[in-house]
This record gives structure tokens, sequence and C-alpha cells, in this order.
């Protein structure tokens, strides 16, 4: 696949998730824009939305102008006011987070299970318990599906209907990943993707609602186009968000979609590589590696200095020197200043996961060359190290 990244110099810097586009997202917007639809409205908005849809096996979607905007939809829908709790992992990028406080509530943080990242579904009990105890309403429970595994909804989904608290599933890491027969995005009253530049698909920038719950898809959909009125003239008795995707961009998510089992599996080659190479190294090993679920979106290592001799960001820094992005994980919403002191049920998983934890380059656009670069790159720095196999 030719992609329109890569010009420029004989070595580019490799980075971590650069978008996968070529030829065929080209013909997609050239038809689009061929057909005069270049408004926040037109026949590709509408397909992608259905296709979404299909894909993840829900009853209804709405594409909207990002994973943010989703999320924020998402919680108004299930009936989040100010004034209400809901729960949010604090291992997440900070938009669950930040959605949360758009409407007036208050994100309560809650750790992760050290072995996948995803939000500990027993910590999430007792934390309803102890809101409830105290006569908070807890008005959501927002699992992440980080890095693109899917959350334990064996154990969350029961749990969140027993105790009567809707479960809004933030899955923007997570399209094409599956669990147990199901897709990420169908297991909460409402699930919300992204489709930012770096994720595993991309609309340049860009967000899906997908739900079965029509009444709250179309209370969306009004609030999503400043709450309009169906009237001649311009008429709103409520706030609303200019919230809409544009049909040119559905027109790149409809070629993404095509093209999305390929790049899931390009992803997933890659991750097996590192899977190889890390194979013999004492106290290193993927987060959530054994997830036959999982899209791949990004591969992360987790590094027991005490077993094999260094840390994360050693290897960080070495790959850094060679141009070759990484990043850690994300960092925990208990720790950003935004959130200081923010009510929060803990065990340290979430930071010792931010201290140990390093994200690889696993895009599927990266090319032999470059992916070559980087399992060199590792291979040398595990070398001189004293740690890994032989070069």
């Amino acid at each position: 696949m030719t992609t329109l990244q890569g010009a420029g110099p004989a070595n580019p810097r490799v980075l971590l998730s650069p978008p996968d586009v070529g030829p065929l997202e080209e013909s997609y917007l050239i038809a689009a824009l061929r057909s005069g639809w270049v408004a926040p409205a037109g026949p590709d908005l509408q397909a992608f939305e259905r296709e979404i849809a299909e894909r993840v096996g829900t009853a209804g979607a709405l594409a909207v102008s990002s994973g943010t905007a989703a999320l924020h939809l998402a919680l108004l829908g299930v009936g989040v006011g100010p004034g209400d709790v809901v729960i949010v992992p604090t291992l997440t990028f900070v938009a669950t987070a930040n959605a949360v406080r758009y409407i007036g509530a208050r994100p309560v943080f809650v750790d992760c299970d050290p072995q996948t990242g995803n939000v500990d579904a027993q910590l999430v009990a007792t934390l309803i318990q102890r809101l409830r105890s105290r006569g908070e309403r807890v008005g959501a429970v927002v699992p992440v599906d980080m890095f693109g595994s899917c959350a334990d909804y064996e154990a969350l989904v029961p749990l969140c209907v027993d105790a009567h608290v809707p479960l809004v599933e933030d899955a923007a890491e997570a399209l094409g990943a599956g669990y147990r027969g199901r897709a990420a995005g169908s297991f909460g009253r409402v699930g919300a993707l992204s489709f930012n530049g770096n994720k595993i698909m991309t609309t340049s920038g860009g967000g899906m609602l997908v739900s079965d719950d029509a009444a709250l898809l179309a209370r969306a959909r009004h609030l999503s186009t400043q709450a309009r009125e169906p009237t001649p003239h311009y008429e709103h008795r409520e706030t609303g968000y200019n919230y809409r995707l544009s049909n040119l961009l559905a027109a790149l998510g409809r070629a993404q979609l095509v093209r999305l089992d390929g790049m899931i599996a390009r992803r997933r080659q890659l991750r097996d590589r590192y899977a190889k190479l890390f194979a013999p190294v004492p106290g290193v090993r993927l987060l959530g590696g054994e997830d036959t679920g999982s899209n791949c979106w990004l591969t992360v290592i987790t590094v027991e200095q005490e077993r094999c001799g260094w840390r994360a960001d050693d290897l960080a820094a070495h790959l850094t020197e060679r141009d070759i992005e990484t990043r850690p994980v994300w960092k925990p919403m208990h720790l950003q200043p935004v959130h200081a002191g923010a009510e929060s049920l803990l065990t340290g998983a979430a930071e010792r996961l931010f201290a140990d934890g390093l994200t690889l380059p696993s895009g599927s656009a990266l090319s032999e060359p470059q992916v070559g670069r980087v399992l060199a790159a590792i291979d040398e720095f595990l070398t001189l190290r004293a740690g890994g196999p032989a070069a």
C-alpha cells in the first residue's frame, strides 16, 4: 500500500502510529467532492454511520467531530447531569474524564488490572457501594478498552445491570476488537469510537456513537446539530453543539473501513514480531499480549528493572537517539494537575504501568524497512545490555 506518509529524508523518523491512507481513500474523497456534498450532511455520512453500526453490531450510529464529542453526547444520553459522579479508569486518555467535566459531573477514578491495563471490575463494584453509601448518585460507569483490548465485560455488564448504573463504553482505541464473540463498542447502553489520526482507522478527526437505543441516538443527533428545531427558521429551545462530522471525512472513513481488517492484521503481525524478540528477555512482557481479540492498536511492553537490569525509559532513550518514536502509557488521571485532589480508589497498578510501560511503533503504515529499523535498534539495545538475543 502506497501511503501519503514518508516523503522527505531517506530515513525519516519512525512514528508511533501514523495514518495509513492511500489510493482507495483518495478515490473516495474525490468522488465525495465531485458529488457536491462537502457539508456535514450527505450520502457518505449516512452510509458511514450505517456501515459502522453493521461492523459493531448495533442498531444505529451517529458520526460526530471527535471521540470526545461522542463521549460527551453519550454521557448526556444516559442522563448524567451536574453533580453526578461518574466512575472513570485512572489509566486513560484525558478525554474520558474531560467529557464528564463538560457536563458539570465529577469523575471518580478507579485503578486498573495490572495484567491488561483495563479497569479493575472488582474495584468498580466497591466504588459504587462506597459512593452510594454516602448518598451520591452514580451517573455512569465508563470503562475504556485500553490500547485496543476490551475490558472485562463479563464482569462489568452484570455489575452495572445489578446496580442500575448505565455503562458507557469508551471504545475509542478498540474499533475492530472483540470480546467473547461481540465487537468493541457494543457492550454498553452506548459506545464511543474515535477516528483521530493515530487510531486504528482515521477520518483525520472524528468519532462515532454506537447504540441499540434509537431514542438516545435521536437525542444525540439533535444536540449535535446545535439543537435546532425542525422549523423553516432557526429555532433553538436548548443549548446544542456543533458536533457533526462532514460528508468528506465520512468518505475517508468509509474507505478506511474497507481496509480495516487488513490494517489490524498488519498491526498484529508487528506485535507478534515484538513478542518473539522480547520472549527470551526476563522481566519484559507485552501488556495484554494474550488477548487474541485485540485490534493491536498499540503494542505496549512492561519492564521489571529488577529482573532485566534496565528501565523502560532506557530503551526509549536508545530509540529516540535513532529517530524512533516511543511513548509512556497514559499518565494516570489522579496524577494529572487538572484533576488534582479528585477522589480515587487505587492499588498502585496504574502508577506502576506508567513507570514501567513503553509504547512501541505499531502503525499499519510502517514500511518493512522502518519495521526492520525498529527491530534492529531494539535488538542492538538488548545486546548492549547483555539481556537479549544476539544480533
